[in-house]
């Protein structure tokens, strides 16, 4: 029996969040049968497209490896077409999508014939469709809701804006003053390089003013 392949994704939306609890389907892939040719962990919203560890994966899939991850939307909240696209990339690669929720028709596909074999292939396209279409109709949710909570609190008074992480700045700024480069002071402090270049510029003209 030939050995099945994974490269499993996972993906949290921002820095402040982890990704212990996605680390679980690794153990349960392997559990599976699969062997694990890589694990590829991005902070990185899925409704953008460049995202370097989940691009630098589908560069490193091989013909008939499968790719896995906890959900759908941790492989994209992107508009349907992009999504879509992103998709094709994959299967373009001779790859496949392992995802919980979304019905695998790829085995029974593979053993049909003729008019089965295209009534399972395209059963399959819809399920995928539907399930992208679906994390995206959320993603959009999300954002709509945050916005009406903005406007309301606006409407109250009590919006102030989005608050600063002081303990981020506070690293970067012991960090940077320790002599630490803005690539060092970024991976130490849990932050992306251009989030440091901002708090050392700030600190940099306060100090100065001062």
């Amino acid at each position: 029996m030939a050995t099945r392949i994974a490269r499993v994704y996972l993906r949290v939306s921002t820095q402040g969040q982890d990704l212990d609890r996605q680390e679980a389907i690794i153990d349960q892939a392997k559990q599976a049968g699969y062997y694990i040719a890589g694990v590829y962990r991005e902070k990185a919203s899925g409704a953008r497209a460049d995202r370097p560890e989940l691009l630098r994966l589908i560069a490193d899939l091989q013909p008939g490896e499968v790719v896995i991850a906890e959900k759908i939307d941790r492989i994209s909240r992107l508009p349907l077409p992009e999504a879509e696209k992103m998709v094709a990339t994959i299967r373009g690669k001779g790859a496949r999508l392992a995802v919980p929720g979304v019905v695998d028709l790829s085995d029974l596909a593979a053993g049909a014939d003729g008019v089965a074999k295209i009534v399972l292939e395209s059963v399959q396209d819809m399920l995928l469709k539907l399930a992208l279409q679906m994390a995206r109709d959320d993603f959009e949710d999300r954002r709509e809701r945050q916005r009406q909570g903005i406007d309301l609190a606006k409407s109250g008074g009590k919006y102030v804006g989005r608050q600063a992480d002081t303990a981020t700045h506070e690293r970067v700024i012991a960090l940077r003053s320790g002599g630490n480069s803005i690539a060092r002071t970024a991976k130490l402090a849990g932050c992306s390089v251009s989030q440091v270049k901002r708090v050392w510029a700030a600190f940099v003209a306060q100090a100065t003013a001062q």
